[in-house]
């Protein structure tokens, strides 16, 4: 009797509850239920709407600029974290990875683009092209007993011309690859590839360019002006080679050397063809060696857009070609030295040095890594750099005794 009591006690306030709460027992459940899932849609939506504020803050602090590593007119980039208005559309999860930091940033917005399109924060190139000019004035001198004042004043005139010269070739190498630069993940934030520059402002700052080399190549004779001029022809169909032949670092080698016969006819007033030509000679072999290295950083996207280099050419056969090519420069560097009467310290340094230098390159790069291809290919300013210290070694001891 108890029991049925407590039951019915238990049936009338659940009755109570419901009457008080105007629903049945069943619509209570389905009215807790349609509230615990109005809450969860409403946090669901909140955290939707934080996501989205937050990547659309991440999209507006993102910029997308070039991003360099420089060749030789080859396909090079560079960094910035200056922002671009007209490659702002790029994807963020196909963008490349910039890097920010260098010198240029401090530099007016408004040359930005133009500063890296010359690749100047990336000098590898100018050395580059540097350093054979610096082999035929110090050889040219070494050989005339020439003084000091007039070799220096000519290394720093032409250190002046590379670095004009060089961005001149970029600017001419991008206007040639505009359209194969956008194809390629290292080079397609190039500012003409990316359209932070276009093709007409490209041609009016290249006719700057050319104007400024014009200047420097007018303080030498008129044979080193006609010699000079005369290279350009190189320089401006380089870019087309890579769309004809497996050899366009053939041409690039041609181009870069130059300076080499440039070197001698400035000081002599006339190129001494049997020391400059084989110093030439092994400056391209050289250029064949360091640029096919670089070259193996693009195969992959080379082969996609149908450009070709020789590190397509070589393929599997790279490291007896390059070995071939770095004997070739070491024993035509010795030719030259032997016809200009080189003394101990060309043979000992510039000769014994760089053929040590190309020996470590060729055993320890690995072609398959890009990061590594870089940093053997930049390796190479200090191969020129081995190769002058015996030049000028010779000469200033020579002027001591």
């Amino acid at each position: 009797m108890h029991s049925n009591t407590f039951s019915a006690s238990i049936a009338k306030i659940g009755i109570s509850a419901n009457h008080l709460l105007g629903t049945q027992p069943n619509q209570v459940r389905s009215l807790s239920m349609r509230s615990w899932k109005a809450i969860k849609d409403r946090n669901v939506a909140s955290r939707s709407s934080k996501v989205f504020l937050a990547s659309q803050k991440q999209q507006q602090l993102r910029r997308y600029e070039p991003v360099e590593i420089c060749s030789l007119g080859s396909n090079h980039f560079y960094s910035s974290n200056a922002t671009a208005p007209e490659v702002t559309d790029v994807k963020p999860q196909t963008a490349p990875l910039v890097t920010s930091g260098t010198w240029l940033d401090r530099m007016p917005k408004s040359i930005q683009p133009y500063l890296y399109l010359t690749r100047i924060d990336r000098p590898i190139g100018t050395w580059l092209l540097f350093w054979p000019c610096t082999w035929g004035i110090t050889m040219a001198s070494y050989s005339a007993h020439l003084p000091l004042s007039s070799t220096l004043f000519t290394i720093g005139l032409f250190g002046t011309g590379a670095v004009i010269m060089r961005g001149a070739g970029c600017t001419i190498n991008d206007l040639w690859d505009r359209d194969i630069d956008n194809k390629v993940e290292r080079t397609k934030v190039r500012p003409l590839a990316s359209g932070a520059i276009t093709p007409s402002q490209a041609i009016a700052f290249l006719g700057l360019q050319l104007g400024a080399g014009l200047a420097v190549l007018t303080q030498l004779n008129v044979y080193s002006i006609l010699l000079g001029a005369s290279s350009l022809s190189l320089v401006a169909t380089y870019p087309a080679m890579k769309r004809i032949t497996y050899w366009p670092q053939a041409v690039l080698g041609l181009a870069f050397n130059w300076g080499a016969l440039l070197g001698s006819s400035a000081m002599l007033g006339a190129v001494n063809w049997q020391v400059a030509l084989p110093l030439y000679a092994s400056g391209v072999c050289w250029t064949l060696v360091y640029d096919t290295i670089y070259a193996h950083q693009d195969k992959k996207d080379d082969v996609k857009i149908g450009v070709k280099s020789t590190a397509l050419r070589f393929g599997e056969k790279t490291p007896q070609f390059l070995t071939a090519f770095s004997t070739g420069m070491v024993s035509l560097l010795a030719l030259s030295g032997y016809m200009n009467d080189q003394g101990p310290l060309f043979y000992a340094l510039s000769v014994g040095g760089v053929a040590a230098h190309l020996a470590w390159q060729l055993k320890t790069v690995d072609y398959e890594n890009t990061a590594d291809c870089w940093s053997k290919f930049t390796s190479n300013k200090w191969a020129g750099a081995i190769v002058f210290s015996g030049i000028a070694g010779d000469y200033l001891y020579q002027m001591m005794v």
